[in-house]
Protein backbone atom coordinates (compact mmCIF):
# COMPACT_ATOMS: atom_id res chain seq x y z
CA UNK A 1 0.00 0.00 0.00
CA UNK A 2 0.89 3.44 -0.89
CA UNK A 3 -0.04 6.48 0.99
CA UNK A 4 0.82 10.17 0.59
CA UNK A 5 -0.36 13.42 1.93
CA UNK A 6 -1.62 16.33 0.24
CA UNK A 7 -3.84 19.41 -0.74
CA UNK A 8 -6.75 19.98 -2.28
CA UNK A 9 -6.24 22.83 -4.99
CA UNK A 10 -9.73 23.41 -6.48
CA UNK A 11 -12.04 21.91 -9.12
CA UNK A 12 -11.35 21.78 -13.05
CA UNK A 13 -12.60 19.63 -16.44
CA UNK A 14 -10.38 17.61 -18.24
CA UNK A 15 -11.02 16.42 -21.92
CA UNK A 16 -11.02 13.05 -23.49
CA UNK A 17 -9.72 12.52 -27.24
CA UNK A 18 -13.16 11.46 -28.05
CA UNK A 19 -14.42 14.61 -26.91
CA UNK A 20 -16.07 13.43 -23.62
CA UNK A 21 -15.96 16.04 -20.37
CA UNK A 22 -14.43 14.82 -17.07
CA UNK A 23 -15.39 16.70 -13.57
CA UNK A 24 -11.17 16.47 -12.04
CA UNK A 25 -10.04 17.95 -8.18
CA UNK A 26 -6.60 18.83 -8.37
CA UNK A 27 -4.60 17.73 -5.64
CA UNK A 28 -1.16 18.98 -4.66
CA UNK A 29 0.49 15.40 -3.35
CA UNK A 30 3.47 15.74 -1.88
CA UNK A 31 6.73 15.47 -1.65
CA UNK A 32 6.06 13.89 1.80
CA UNK A 33 8.79 12.57 3.39
CA UNK A 34 8.95 8.98 6.08
CA UNK A 35 10.03 10.93 9.67
CA UNK A 36 9.49 7.89 11.81
CA UNK A 37 9.28 4.24 11.35
CA UNK A 38 7.33 2.18 14.13
CA UNK A 39 8.00 -1.27 14.62
CA UNK A 40 5.81 -4.20 16.99
CA UNK A 41 9.50 -3.84 18.84
CA UNK A 42 9.84 -0.91 19.84
CA UNK A 43 5.94 0.31 19.87
CA UNK A 44 3.93 -2.25 19.85
CA UNK A 45 2.45 -1.84 16.01
CA UNK A 46 3.52 -1.40 12.41
CA UNK A 47 3.48 2.30 11.51
CA UNK A 48 5.19 4.80 9.25
CA UNK A 49 4.70 8.24 10.04
CA UNK A 50 5.21 11.10 7.23
CA UNK A 51 5.30 14.57 7.00
CA UNK A 52 4.24 17.16 4.78
CA UNK A 53 4.21 21.00 3.87
CA UNK A 54 7.32 22.96 4.98
CA UNK A 55 7.46 25.38 7.99
CA UNK A 56 9.48 27.96 9.13
CA UNK A 57 11.55 27.36 12.50
CA UNK A 58 10.45 29.67 14.11
CA UNK A 59 6.95 27.95 14.44
CA UNK A 60 8.43 24.72 15.29
CA UNK A 61 8.82 23.94 18.99
CA UNK A 62 11.96 22.32 20.07
CA UNK A 63 10.86 18.71 20.97
CA UNK A 64 9.30 18.27 17.27
CA UNK A 65 12.56 20.11 15.80
CA UNK A 66 14.78 17.58 17.65
CA UNK A 67 12.45 14.79 15.28
CA UNK A 68 12.54 16.15 12.13
CA UNK A 69 16.25 16.31 12.69
CA UNK A 70 16.70 12.92 14.00
CA UNK A 71 14.64 11.93 10.43
CA UNK A 72 16.93 13.94 8.55
CA UNK A 73 14.18 16.05 7.29
CA UNK A 74 13.22 19.99 7.02
CA UNK A 75 10.75 20.77 9.03
CA UNK A 76 7.05 19.89 8.18
CA UNK A 77 3.29 21.06 9.18
CA UNK A 78 1.43 18.16 8.95
CA UNK A 79 2.09 14.93 10.47
CA UNK A 80 0.43 11.21 9.39
CA UNK A 81 0.60 7.83 10.41
CA UNK A 82 -0.54 4.72 8.29
CA UNK A 83 0.25 1.49 9.22
CA UNK A 84 -1.28 -0.07 6.08
CA UNK A 85 2.67 0.87 4.40
CA UNK A 86 5.15 -1.27 3.44
CA UNK A 87 8.37 -1.30 5.64
CA UNK A 88 10.75 -2.93 3.81
CA UNK A 89 11.74 -0.14 1.00
CA UNK A 90 10.93 2.48 3.39
CA UNK A 91 13.82 4.78 5.45
CA UNK A 92 13.94 7.71 7.33
CA UNK A 93 13.92 11.15 4.98
CA UNK A 94 12.71 8.97 2.11
CA UNK A 95 10.56 11.02 -0.05
CA UNK A 96 7.36 9.96 -1.29
CA UNK A 97 5.67 11.66 -3.97
CA UNK A 98 3.13 11.78 -7.27
CA UNK A 99 5.41 9.48 -8.92
CA UNK A 100 4.22 6.33 -6.84
CA UNK A 101 0.98 6.81 -8.30
CA UNK A 102 -0.50 6.26 -12.10
CA UNK A 103 -3.66 6.94 -14.82
CA UNK A 104 -5.94 4.63 -14.27
CA UNK A 105 -5.69 3.82 -10.26
CA UNK A 106 -8.15 3.63 -8.13
CA UNK A 107 -7.64 5.06 -4.58
CA UNK A 108 -9.01 5.75 -1.57
CA UNK A 109 -9.22 9.96 -0.21
CA UNK A 110 -9.92 11.20 2.96
CA UNK A 111 -10.64 14.71 4.21
CA UNK A 112 -12.24 17.12 6.55
CA UNK A 113 -15.70 17.74 4.77
CA UNK A 114 -16.51 21.78 4.73
CA UNK A 115 -18.51 23.25 8.01
CA UNK A 116 -21.95 24.29 7.66
CA UNK A 117 -22.42 25.73 11.31
CA UNK A 118 -25.75 24.75 12.78
CA UNK A 119 -28.41 23.48 10.16
CA UNK A 120 -32.08 22.45 10.43
CA UNK A 121 -33.71 18.96 9.49
CA UNK A 122 -34.11 20.27 5.86
CA UNK A 123 -30.64 21.18 4.88
CA UNK A 124 -28.76 18.09 7.21
CA UNK A 125 -31.63 15.16 6.67
CA UNK A 126 -33.16 16.04 3.81
CA UNK A 127 -36.77 16.50 5.52
CA UNK A 128 -39.23 18.12 3.12
CA UNK A 129 -40.83 20.16 5.85
CA UNK A 130 -44.81 21.09 5.61
CA UNK A 131 -47.01 22.04 3.05
CA UNK A 132 -47.41 26.13 2.36
CA UNK A 133 -51.37 25.69 3.36
CA UNK A 134 -54.60 23.82 5.10
CA UNK A 135 -53.70 25.56 8.10
CA UNK A 136 -49.79 25.10 8.30
CA UNK A 137 -48.49 28.88 10.08
CA UNK A 138 -45.10 29.42 11.40
CA UNK A 139 -43.60 25.68 10.69
CA UNK A 140 -42.90 25.10 7.35
CA UNK A 141 -39.11 23.94 7.49
CA UNK A 142 -39.63 22.15 11.06
CA UNK A 143 -39.29 18.65 11.84
CA UNK A 144 -42.95 17.98 13.09
CA UNK A 145 -43.50 15.32 16.08
CA UNK A 146 -40.70 14.10 17.77
CA UNK A 147 -41.89 11.17 19.97
CA UNK A 148 -44.88 10.41 21.74
CA UNK A 149 -46.08 12.47 25.20
CA UNK A 150 -46.84 9.98 28.04
CA UNK A 151 -45.16 6.80 27.16
CA UNK A 152 -41.93 6.89 26.62
CA UNK A 153 -41.98 10.75 27.61
CA UNK A 154 -38.77 11.26 26.20
CA UNK A 155 -36.98 11.54 22.71
CA UNK A 156 -35.32 8.48 21.32
CA UNK A 157 -31.79 8.12 21.04
CA UNK A 158 -30.23 9.00 17.33
CA UNK A 159 -33.73 11.00 16.76
CA UNK A 160 -32.71 12.83 13.37
CA UNK A 161 -32.90 16.73 14.97
CA UNK A 162 -31.43 20.11 13.72
CA UNK A 163 -27.46 20.57 14.92
CA UNK A 164 -23.93 20.66 13.77
CA UNK A 165 -23.18 19.86 10.14
CA UNK A 166 -20.32 18.87 8.42
CA UNK A 167 -16.94 19.44 9.97
CA UNK A 168 -16.34 15.81 9.91
CA UNK A 169 -13.99 12.96 8.84
CA UNK A 170 -15.27 11.80 5.55
CA UNK A 171 -13.80 8.76 3.19
CA UNK A 172 -14.15 8.02 -0.13
CA UNK A 173 -13.34 4.53 -0.85
CA UNK A 174 -13.29 4.30 -4.96
CA UNK A 175 -11.68 7.15 -6.30
CA UNK A 176 -9.97 6.98 -9.80
CA UNK A 177 -6.97 8.94 -11.55
CA UNK A 178 -7.39 10.36 -14.67
CA UNK A 179 -3.78 12.30 -14.77
CA UNK A 180 -0.48 12.55 -12.48
CA UNK A 181 1.94 15.24 -13.05
CA UNK A 182 5.18 13.97 -11.39
CA UNK A 183 6.81 16.72 -11.79
CA UNK A 184 4.45 18.96 -10.44
CA UNK A 185 3.58 17.00 -7.94
CA UNK A 186 -0.17 17.01 -9.41
CA UNK A 187 -2.71 14.14 -9.09
CA UNK A 188 -5.87 14.71 -10.48
CA UNK A 189 -8.77 12.44 -9.33
CA UNK A 190 -12.20 12.04 -10.82
CA UNK A 191 -15.19 13.68 -9.24
CA UNK A 192 -15.21 15.60 -6.26
CA UNK A 193 -13.61 15.07 -2.78
CA UNK A 194 -14.43 15.91 0.78
CA UNK A 195 -13.31 19.25 1.99
CA UNK A 196 -12.68 22.93 1.04
CA UNK A 197 -10.25 24.52 -1.19
CA UNK A 198 -6.26 24.01 0.34
CA UNK A 199 -7.73 21.27 3.18
CA UNK A 200 -5.51 18.59 4.20
CA UNK A 201 -5.86 15.10 2.23
CA UNK A 202 -5.18 11.55 2.48
CA UNK A 203 -4.13 8.96 -0.95
CA UNK A 204 -4.11 5.58 -0.14
CA UNK A 205 -3.42 3.55 -3.11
Amino acid sequence: MIGILGKKVGMTTIHRENGIAIPVTLIEAGPCYVTQIKTSETDGYDAVQIGFGEIRAKLVKRPRKGHFKKAGTSNLRYLCEFRDLSLEELTLGKEINAGHFAPGDWVQVSGVSKGRGFAGVMKRHGFHGFMSSHGVHESFRGAGSIGASSDPSRVWPGKRMPGHMGHQRVTMPSVEIIHVDAEKNHIFVKGSIPGPNKGLVEIRK
